[in-house]
């Protein structure tokens, strides 16, 4: 190793990086990096131009260290900017990433299954539950949607509608299905609701509402699923009741009707019913046809086919049940359902046990294996 030449070369190593707009302290301390790489390297391979070597460590040393001083320097400043020790503002920007998602660019279908997978937070399984089809198909969808959106500027919120069944499609899945969402999708309704003047925002609510009120009579400690009609009524949150039937006449009292204020009007009958015995089912099954005349929807059809067979007796409901496809989901359990009304005890217990199979969670595939043991047993099966 020369360290002479070292020494000689290093005035003007350090008058380049001068020349090249280094302040003199750091371009001082980067010919001196540089020369410690020298001693490093040297002697194995020394360069053919070492005033060029070490002009070009020098610069690449001074320049590492600038960027990290100016990033230390950020970071003290970010210090700075930070808010002081308290609460937090209040700000949810939740209900704006629903309208971003359901993008111009998308159809419908397609902004819904993928809203619910970004933001709602559910699985592909669940999602491909609530559209009825297979849970491949339903992923497949999802993949479209986040390449159509790809690149595109999320600077055109979606419409109302499209925003309105995704929150339906997530309390559903809050209700009655795995992970608990129907509190998070009652707080966005009423958030949307206050922002905007739409009678289908409304019924959305009051449904959400309604069917809201009866949760805590749905179950007993152990989980189990109680029917309806063997609710404890007591149980019931009037307040909830109230103000979703009190929303729900207001909706109503526009003349606007639409699919959610159909469905909660659906839902304050049976909260309005003293005793399941009293209900108004001549009035729910005036009430789906309406449903049906808006959605056509098959899942709408398989209800109120519930709803014709108490108006009208389970051989009605029957008859009205023969002409839906079989494969519908809970369309067994509504068929055991009617058998067992007419007396069909055999029929019905086979049918029970089928649905629990289908069952799409754990509390319902209990309760369904529960009636079709309840009528093996009654019939000594």
């Amino acid at each position: 190793m020369n360290e002479a030449l070292l020494r000689s070369l290093t005035p003007s190593v350090l008058g380049i990086l001068v020349r090249r707009g280094a302040d003199f302290a750091a371009a001082e301390d980067a010919v001196q990096d540089a020369l410690v790489e020298a001693v490093r390297v040297w002697p194995a391979d020394q360069p053919r131009d070492p005033k060029g070597w070490l002009v070009t460590v020098a610069w690449r040393k001074f320049l590492d260290a600038t960027r990290s001083d100016t990033a230390r320097r950020r970071r003290e400043d970010l210090v700075d900017e930070e808010p002081a020790p308290g609460p937090a503002p209040a700000a949810d920007d939740t209900l704006q990433l629903y309208f971003l998602c359901a993008h111009p660019s998308l159809t419908p279908s397609s902004a819904v299954a993928l809203t619910l997978r970004a933001v709602g937070g559910l699985t592909t399984r669940q999602i491909a539950q609530a559209y009825l089809v297979p849970e491949a198909t339903m992923a497949q969808r999802i993949s479209r949607a986040k390449r159509t959106v790809s690149g595109v500027r999320f600077d055109q919120p979606g419409d109302v509608a499209t925003v309105l069944r995704v929150l339906y499609l997530v309390f559903n899945e809050g209700y009655s299905g795995d992970v608990d969402l129907a509190a998070e999708a009652i707080r966005l309704t009423r958030q949307l609701a206050a922002a905007i003047d739409h009678p289908e925002v409304a019924g959305l609510l009051a449904l959400m509402l309604l069917h809201h009120a009866r949760r805590a009579a749905r179950t007993v400690p152990d989980g189990s699923l109680v029917p309806l009609a063997e609710q404890d009524r007591g149980r019931w949150d009037t307040g909830s009741i109230a103000e979703g039937v009190g929303i729900l006449q207001a909706a109503l009292a526009r003349d606007r009707l639409g699919e959610f204020q159909a469905q909660a009007a659906i839902a304050a009958l049976h909260a309005d019913a003293p005793t399941a015995e009293e209900t108004d089912w001549v009035q729910i099954v005036e009430w789906y046809d309406e449903l049906a005349r808006l959605t056509d929807s098959p899942v709408v059809r398989l209800n109120r086919a519930v709803a014709v067979g108490e108006a009208d007796g389970p051989r009605a409901g029957l008859t009205a049940l023969a002409a839906l496809d079989e494969s519908l989901p809970r369309h067994a359990a509504v068929a055991a359902y009617l058998h067992e009304r007419d007396g069909d005890l055999a029929t019905a217990a086979r049918l029970y046990a089928e649905a629990a199979r289908k069952a799409p969670n754990l509390a319902e595939r209990d309760h369904l294996t529960r009636q079709a043991a309840r009528l093996n047993a009654r019939g000594g099966l």
